[in-house]
């Protein structure tokens, strides 16, 4: 399957992968390096939505100390963080509930 190149010369399914990589930094820098190609912002845009609600809720969660939800909030920002770079890879716009209809909302 071909993917189309981007403004930075790399398949755009690579740069759909790499916007997850460091989450909400990788996010931003490809949403600011990558003006016109959908799929690379709809990866950006989704990175930045996901990580940073999922780092809100980690504050959030910290002030509950009785339950361990920072840890289980570690582990499902590791599934999704390893889900969500495969499927970018993969060429799919895979998006995930609420912070997919606001990446395509914004893209």
């Amino acid at each position: 399957m071909a993917h189309e190149k981007t403004k930075l010369g790399l398949d755009e399914n690579v740069e759909g992968a790499l916007a997850y990589l460091l989450g909400i930094i990788t996010g931003i820098l490809f949403l600011l390096l990558e003006p016109k190609n959908k799929f690379v912002r709809f990866h950006a845009l989704q990175s930045i939505f996901l990580f940073g609600g999922l780092f809100v809720l980690s504050i959030i969660a910290s002030f509950i100390p009785v339950i361990p939800l920072n840890a289980l909030i570690s582990l499902l920002s590791l599934i999704l963080w390893i889900f969500m770079m495969v499927k970018a890879y993969q060429g799919e716009m895979y998006k995930l509930p609420v912070v997919g209809d606001l990446a395509e909302k914004y893209v």
